[in-house]
């Protein structure tokens, strides 16, 4: 944030006690959602739905929701990088047993940046450069940051052509109708709960004004 170079023109804001009511006001506002947890390990949930309904596209992984959202929205309208759930398991021993190397200089001036504690003191610094060793690196960050660098390369073209990105956010907007709440409790109703629709009928209902006082006992 106090980069000469880049504080005008990027910020890391940290917004304590995440609620629905903080929600309420930043979901609207996105233009962009990152939701890049690793395919398979189905981490990617409601949030993007929302961030999507309200005008905002996704870079992402192919992980949760964000392949059903890829299937409503078409790849065209989202920033899909990263490997495949059928590919993880393979990248993960190949890592590991040294039969896969990364290659990526921007990827070692990070990680050598985070080493030499640049932003961060050693306790914070050293579990997070062992992490991304290859025989720890299990969720994958090291192989899929050249291409999450590329997908945001994607971003930043698309966002300079304002009339192209309105147009996809207008569609992503338009093809979320499959992820009502109506749709979905429906669906849960039929196949996880097995139970049918009821009538609904006013007279069935008891209301109690809020107003008030006691229950009336003497």
């Amino acid at each position: 944030n106090n980069d000469p170079d880049i504080g005008d023109l990027l910020k890391v804001v940290f917004m304590p006690n995440y609620n629905v009511t903080l929600a309420e006001l930043m979901i609207p506002a996105n233009d962009l959602s990152e939701h890049i947890s690793t395919a398979g390990m189905e981490a990617s949930g409601t949030s993007n739905m929302k961030f999507v309904m309200n005008g905002g596209l996704i870079i992402g992984t192919m992980d949760g929701a964000n392949i059903e959202i890829r299937e409503e929205t078409g790849d065209e309208n989202m920033f899909v990088f990263g490997l495949l759930t059928e590919e993880v398991d393979a990248a993960r021993d190949a890592l590991k047993y040294g039969h896969y190397k990364i290659t990526n200089e921007s990827l070692d001036e990070v990680v050598n940046q985070i080493r030499t504690n640049k932003f961060c003191g050693a306790d914070v610094s050293e579990p997070i450069v062992n992490a991304l060793q290859p025989f720890n690196d299990y969720y994958l960050v090291t192989r899929d940051f050249e291409s999450y660098m590329e997908a945001q390369d994607r971003v930043d073209s698309a966002f300079a052509d304002k009339t192209e990105w309105i147009k996809k956010t207008i569609l992503s907007v338009a093809r979320m109708g499959k992820f009502s709440s109506d749709r979905t409790i429906k669906e849960y109703a039929e196949r996880i709960w097995n139970v049918e629709p009821a009538p609904f009928v006013p007279s069935s209902i008891s209301y109690k004004d809020p107003s008030s006082k006691g229950n009336g006992a003497k």
